[in-house]
């Protein structure tokens, strides 16, 4: 009778084929463990004044429907006012750029002289320090003072995106604000404190979406550590055996 020889096990071998699976399955469900690219200003579409995109969602950190509702609340604005404002939300800056630099950069790259920038209001977000920026030209600066920029900068979008990273209500609330100003409407202010920390839809969905998204992970990792050694034992046999 013949004997199939034995293969010692290779401890080696085996977490490298481990690993290797690991990262296979990570990019084959779009959770590639390379770092994003970092967005500079020719990294995203050329829009000008009158363009029908209102909302540039580079991170993908926007629901469908608080993008369709953001677009359409803007192009109303900007039908019945003359005032165009334009939202940018991007994952990462690079290493050696500012948020202030990056929002007139691209404002200056869209509407590179001041027929074009005059009625154009720009605000950026920064999804991976939360960060923000917003530059205006002159007829908007005339409806959106200093003090109303710093307010909701500070206030209107900081606090939702400080409380858990809300981003989609941090813009609603922004585009209500902004509505209302660049109507030449009076400031309606920032929402009440009390107001921003309830539970609401903006909040749910996200906290689903980072729930779903752990549980996964979690279940992947499992079956990548047991899937491999199952296999390998079943071909080469227990050691010692």
């Amino acid at each position: 009778m013949t004997v199939a020889p034995h293969h010692p096990f290779n401890l080696s071998i085996f977490c490298k084929r481990l690993l290797s699976f690991l990262f296979l399955t990570l990019v084959l469900l779009g959770l590639s463990p390379a770092p994003a690219l970092a967005t500079g200003v020719y990294d995203l579409p050329i829009l000008s004044p009158g363009s029908k995109t209102f909302l540039v969602d580079q991170a993908e950190a926007i629901s469908l429907a608080n993008e369709n509702r953001l677009n359409s609340d803007l192009k109303k604005l900007a039908q019945s006012s003359g005032q165009e404002a334009r939202f940018v939300v991007i994952r990462r800056l690079d290493f050696d750029a500012t948020i202030d630099g990056f929002v007139n950069d691209l404002f200056e790259h869209w509407y590179p002289d001041e027929a074009s920038q005059s009625n154009q209001t720009l605000l950026v977000l920064d999804t991976l320090t939360n960060s923000t920026a917003l530059r205006r030209g002159e007829t908007a600066e005339a409806l959106l003072t200093d003090e109303m920029v710093d307010s909701l900068l500070r206030e209107t979008l900081a606090v939702p995106l400080k409380d858990g990273a809300k981003y989609n209500q941090a813009l609603i609330e922004a585009d209500k604000r902004l509505g209302a100003i660049l109507a030449g409407q009076p400031d309606p202010g920032p929402p009440a404190l009390e107001e921003i920390s309830l539970e609401g839809t903006f909040s749910t969905a996200e906290e689903t979406d980072d729930t779903s998204a752990t549980v996964w992970v979690v279940v992947l990792l499992a079956l990548a550590t047991l899937i491999p050694m199952v296999t390998y034992f079943w071909y080469v046999g227990l050691p010692g055996r």
